[in-house]
């Protein structure tokens, strides 16, 4: 007698729980299988065959049921791998008849799923196939209607059973993120998301695309409330950004239909927005402080010029050339980008910070009105150094303020001697730009020895070097106290003023009053 010809396997996914959600392949291979193998909890129910059960008929049911879940015990690994490695047993002899098994899995197979584990045992000795299906985080994502990731953002997945330490770090240094596996670790999570400074973007939903589906903010929910079937999400912080602006867009478009149709109506022509220059500020380093219409602009561009390192900030787009130079050719690049928008071109010309703030503003308009009248430019702000730095340490900016460059590149040290004697007789507040670099070291004593004639060597002064970056450090010491040797060019200066305070719990202001 022959033996019998071997069953195949598979581990089929079904999606979050809607079995509208199942793909055609799925439902096929459900319906035509002799066995059909679920996971289940020892109370019986399993969420898998519950989405399937319109499609199942005469099969013979596997159920495999853990023997433990969530509860403690003390050899939890141990029992768990006797179970599967009894449960692929049982599968392997329904396969050795001949028969075909399809193992549901919820969601995806791998992703997370239960399915892996037989995988592992069953894989290589049978014919498998592995049918993937819509997971929870994309269910999840559908139910909140916000996108998870846009552009060149990183999905990071993270199962909450990971240390409160290792989630914040991960939370902290992803754009967007889903965290799997709630139910006892929810508090845990909520801590790590507070500590990451994302608990306020957070979203939770639960049993998505179910009858039952729950969703709303994360600080929102109640722990004893949440089951292991739910999901954290972190979304798209570019959507965020961008959707405002993507919507006005929509909106002037049509006002511009409109005011079209009523030119074309009276026999005159609509203004053209064709080819131009566009100088962007991109913020002070975070991506979350790029404006809308800054991003709106960057995404509209046919060319990207800038200083090199500012152009590599901008997200990757096939469909744009992009220039990087030198950071000390402005005037050729800002001729550059003028050139290429002549030829008919859009042109965004990228700058740190805002553009018209030591930047490429002032070179590119510059450039256009002696040599390029006939090219549009436009100009998008952007936030400052300055602000930036003083927004981490509190309002130090509070009252009038200065801010000056003490690079003598372009303007001879005793024009920058004497702005720093007026601002310091006037009792102004003073941002430095510039402060140093690898050829100009001396500049920050000299300043600071001009300041100390007019200022108490008490004055606070806020030393903020790569903010918004991966080497951010903000910190305040006394003008007597600066070290000169520790400011370089990634570092920018505030001076108090006379009536600026350092508080005993870090902040430094300026009031507005005096």
């Amino acid at each position: 007698m022959n033996e019998p010809t071997p069953g195949r396997l598979y581990g089929v996914g079904v999606g979050p729980g809607d079995p509208g959600l199942m793909t055609l392949r799925a439902v096929e291979l459900i319906r035509s299988a002799d066995v059909v193998a679920y996971h289940c909890a020892r109370h019986g129910r399993s969420n898998a065959r519950a989405i399937a059960a319109g499609f199942l008929g005469t099969q013979v049911e596997e159920a495999l049921t853990y023997p433990v879940t969530t509860e403690a015990t003390d050899d939890y690994q141990g029992r768990i791998d006797a179970f599967y490695t009894e449960a692929a047993a049982r599968l392997a002899a329904h396969l050795d008849a001949g028969r075909d098994v399809v193992v549901l899995a919820e969601g995806d197979p791998f992703f997370y799923g239960s399915y892996m584990h037989l995988h592992k045992r069953l894989g290589h000795r049978y014919a498998a196939e592995v049918v993937p299906g819509v997971t929870s985080v994309a269910a999840a994502a559908a139910a909140l209607g916000t996108p998870l990731v846009e552009r060149d953002e990183v999905l990071t997945v993270l199962p909450g059973t990971l240390g409160e330490d290792e989630l914040a770090r991960r939370l902290a240094d992803t754009d967007a993120a889903a965290v799997m596996k709630l139910g006892r670790t929810f508090t845990g999570v909520r801590t790590a998301l507070r500590r990451a400074g994302r608990a306020d973007e957070a979203q939770y939903v639960e049993r998505a695309s179910t009858a039952d589906e729950r969703r709303g903010r994360f600080e929102d929910v109640a722990p004893e409330s949440v089951p292991y079937f739910s999901v954290g999400i972190v979304p798209s912080r570019v959507h965020v950004a961008t959707t405002e602006a993507a919507r006005a867009a929509g909106e002037r478009a049509t006002r511009s239909a409109s005011e079209a149709a009523l030119l074309a109506s009276s026999g005159r022509k609509a203004p053209s927005s064709g080819p131009g220059v566009t100088v962007v500020g991109l913020g002070p380093g975070a991506r979350d402080r790029l404006t809308p219409e800054a991003a709106t602009a960057l995404a509209e561009a046919d060319d990207v010029v800038g200083y090199s390192t500012y152009v590599a900030r901008v997200p990757a787009n096939p469909r744009q050339r992009v220039h990087g130079s030198d950071n000390k050719v402005e005037s050729e690049r800002a001729a550059f980008a003028l050139d290429l928008a002549r030829s008919g071109r859009r042109v965004a010309v990228v700058s740190s910070g805002d553009p018209g703030v030591f930047a490429m503003a002032s070179a590119v308009i510059e450039v256009a009105a002696e040599e390029y009248p006939d090219v549009p430019v436009r100009v998008v702000p952007g936030v400052t150094a300055a602000h930036a730095v003083a927004a981490r340490i509190g309002a130090p900016l509070g009252h009038d303020f200065a801010t000056i460059s003490l690079s003598d590149r372009l303007k001879p040290w005793d024009v920058v001697e004497r702005r720093l004697t007026a601002v310091g007789e006037a009792d102004m507040v003073v941002a430095l730009y510039n402060p140093a670099s690898r050829s100009r070291t001396w500049q920050v004593e000299a300043a600071q020895r001009i300041l100390l004639k007019h200022r108490e060597p008490s004055t606070p002064v806020i030393v903020g070097r790569d903010v918004d970056g991966p080497e951010e450090s903000v910190r305040v010491v006394e003008l007597g106290a600066l070290e000169p040797s520790e400011v370089d060019m990634r570092t920018l200066l505030i001076v108090g003023s006379s009536q600026t305070r350092w508080a005993t719990t870090g902040a430094v202001y300026t009031p507005r009053r005096y």
